[in-house]
């Protein structure tokens, strides 16, 4: 009896192992630092709003969208296309063309999750924001900020279509343009939605999570809604993650927060490179950002058990 249950127990070992392997295995890190560096690369000139490089990273997002299946749901397209204003500094070419890239995982669920990021950066450094006063002129390739959030975007859209599950949510992908000029991107989208603003169950943001810390990822917008505490619960990870209550701040769920929508947004924190040339792909913590998709999933999916949640205002 001793040895059946002995054998019992390291088989159900075993299978429990097996389980975390293909847990941990749906995030493909690969795909990770395939996307980081392309682009984050010196080619494409730091993606800054409105030159040919930033219209190549949407031209990427785009052609990812597509090979993953998710339909259309842009104004043409996947493109919702708009105007922007570089203010912080003058410049004769200040008002910039720039567009979303937005693509639908439709579920046929009445409500939809959105999961955004944003693709631009701040270009050679002429356009403001450059923390570096000697490296205007140079490449801002913007490895953390904010390639590491469009692969993972990138990276959640391919777990999502490729699972085999019909989630009982649908999934609005967006990859936000000219957030670096004020928002503008994300702004634009909740003044102008292709959904209904309505029907969308929550937003998560993912702006700056490849410089992982042993400090953990901030998640701010727990606050904002009564269903995150219930969410949370029993969530474990291999990683540290930090739960804030304010829904705004200095990214694209603000726009949404503003727009009586629960958030969260995941941040790995500010850095020495950070609006500088040095922001580079070799830099990023490749293993610890998936842990971050991972922990990201188990958030997504435990957010589904419930078919509504309320909005809390934090400020």
């Amino acid at each position: 009896m001793k040895n059946k249950a002995t054998s019992v127990s390291f088989f159900l070992c075993l299978f429990l192992l097996a389980w975390s392997a293909t847990a941990i295995a749906q995030i493909d890190q690969k795909q990770l630092k395939k996307h980081i560096y392309f682009l984050a690369s010196d080619k494409m000139k730091g993606r800054g709003t409105g030159s040919k490089e930033v219209r190549k990273a949407a031209d990427y997002v785009e052609k990812h969208f597509k090979k993953y299946g998710l339909k259309p749901q842009g104004e043409v397209g996947y493109r919702q296309s708009f105007q922007a204003k570089v203010r912080r500094v003058v410049v004769p070419d200040s008002i910039r063309q720039a567009d979303n890239i937005i693509g639908l995982l439709d579920n046929g669920a009445r409500k939809t999750i959105v999961i955004g990021a944003h693709y631009d950066h701040l270009g050679m450094g002429h356009q403001g924001s450059s923390r570096d006063s000697l490296g205007v002129g140079k490449i801002h390739n913007g490895a953390d900020d904010n390639a590491s959030g469009v692969a993972g975007l990138l990276e959640l859209a391919r777990h999502y279509t490729t699972n085999k599950e019909i989630e009982p949510f649908n999934i609005l992908f967006i990859a936000f343009g000219a957030e670096e000029l004020g928002l503008v991107g994300s702004k634009y989208f909740t003044e102008n939605p292709t959904i209904p603003l309505s029907d969308i169950h929550w937003m998560l943001n993912m702006d700056m999570i490849g410089r992982y810390n042993p400090n953990g990822v901030a998640v701010i917008g727990y606050g904002t809604s009564s269903k995150f505490p219930l969410i949370f619960e029993g969530i474990t990870s291999t990683i540290k993650f930090n739960l804030s209550k304010d829904g705004n701040g200095g990214s694209d769920q603000t726009s949404f927060y503003k727009k009586n929508i629960p958030v969260l947004f995941f941040h790995t924190g500010g850095h020495d490179d950070y609006h500088k040339p040095g922001d580079d792909p070799e830099k990023i913590n490749y293993p610890d950002l998936a842990a971050i998709l991972q922990l990201e999933i188990d958030v997504v999916n435990n957010s589904m058990k419930y078919p509504s949640m309320d909005f809390i205002w934090t400020n």
